[in-house]
């Protein structure tokens, strides 16, 4: 099992380390590149006031976050959630910069680069020279970004999530192949689960007919020492056709 954490925050302005904050900060897990559904969203005071400018980007007002718990308060319930495990985001650094200016103002140490994964240059070493971002990564794999009308990190996350599974190769999400009994190795039926469908798939065993072995023979008469010669054949009752109704 491989779990991952995609995040995001919104916040003040762009330079952490002269006094702009993060205001909200949003998590979810991935497992095996797919989203759980386990996810941290907090909104966050920064005590200070939030430009004009910043609130056009991403809606939120000082007014909308008095109250709010202080980033000291949720750093702790931030580091529970996401655990040793990799971090990815959208434009990384500068997520992790802010996490680094208010990790360094609790005292606490600040997260490894190591864990960093950054989506934006992912996008860019697959798509050189194209725009992108969130949005124009969404158009380019046909993901729904409608509701985003604004900057909103659990939103993105979201979004994120899914642009990031299409950056690591895709797949289909809801299909799986699994054994009969329990997830485990089974002689019987494989069963394919399609988006909560359960159904037995009847294995249909191709037997060549009587034909088709005698001009198979024929053929191999005609290579020197054909390697197929030295294999273990099958028993007349594997190679009947099986009885009809």
């Amino acid at each position: 099992m491989t779990r991952a954490l995609v995040f995001d925050t919104e916040t003040t302005g762009l330079e952490p380390f002269k006094g702009d904050r993060v205001i909200e900060i949003a998590a979810i897990e991935l497992v095996n590149l797919m989203p759980t559904g386990e996810k941290y969203h907090v909104l966050i005071d920064p005590e200070r006031d939030i430009p004009e400018e910043a609130t056009r980007v991403h809606g939120m007002t000082r007014e909308m976050l008095a109250g709010k718990p202080k980033f000291a308060e949720v750093i702790k319930g931030f580091l529970d959630f996401i655990g040793n495990d990799p971090l990815i985001a959208h434009n990384a650094p500068f997520d992790f910069g802010f996490m680094d200016a208010e990790f360094d103002r609790c005292g606490v140490p600040r997260l490894p680069r190591s864990r960093m994964i950054d989506t934006l240059e992912l996008a860019k070493k697959r798509f050189p020279g194209l725009p992108n971002s969130l949005d124009a990564l969404c158009r380019r794999f046909g993901i729904d970004n409608s509701m985003r009308t604004s900057h909103n990190a659990l939103l993105d996350v979201l979004l994120l999530g899914q642009v990031y599974l299409e950056l690591m190769g895709g797949r289909q999400p809801g299909l799986m192949l699994a054994a009969n009994a329990g997830g485990g190795a089974s002689n019987g039926p494989v069963i394919a689960t399609v988006q909560g469908l359960t159904r037995p798939r009847t294995p249909r065993p191709i037997v060549p007919s009587a034909a088709e072995l005698e001009a198979h023979a024929a053929f191999l008469k005609k290579i020197k020492e054909p390697l197929w010669e030295t294999l273990e054949k099958p028993a007349d009752s594997e190679l009947a056709p099986a009885a009809t109704a």
